[in-house]
């Protein structure tokens, strides 16, 4: 049962690629607040927030590969799979792989043939 407070936390860095800035971002929940869909409709939120008030040319999040639910609620907000990361943290003593996934630039701010602006 939800019961007052903080459900969980949407966060964002910035980071960078040589010179070319962007953003990774991630989601926790409270284990009572999961399974809920409240995780995708914040990371939607969230998503849409960083487009529409920040420089954004691209943004991806690292997912353990055991975490399928955070796996599915990023591809609910539109990000893809664009790689395994191999070992990319360390828990109970052992290295612990991590899927990348991506959501480049927004359709509306991307370059290219599609968009006009090429």
């Amino acid at each position: 049962m939800l019961s007052g407070g903080a459900l969980g936390i949407v966060a964002r860095r910035r980071t960078s690629a040589g010179r070319t800035p962007y953003w990774n971002v991630g989601a926790q929940l409270r284990p009572e607040a999961r399974g809920r869909g409240i995780g995708t409709a914040a990371q939607h939120l969230f998503v849409d927030h960083l487009f529409a008030h920040f420089y954004v040319v691209r943004l991806e999040a690292d997912i353990r590969t055991g975490n399928v639910a955070e796996q599915q609620s990023l591809e609910n907000v539109g990000f893809t799979c664009e790689d395994v990361m191999r070992a990319a943290g360390f828990r109970d003593g052992r290295g612990r792989d991590a899927v990348m996934r991506g959501d480049g630039a927004r359709p509306d701010t991307a370059e290219g043939p599609e968009s006009g602006r090429a």
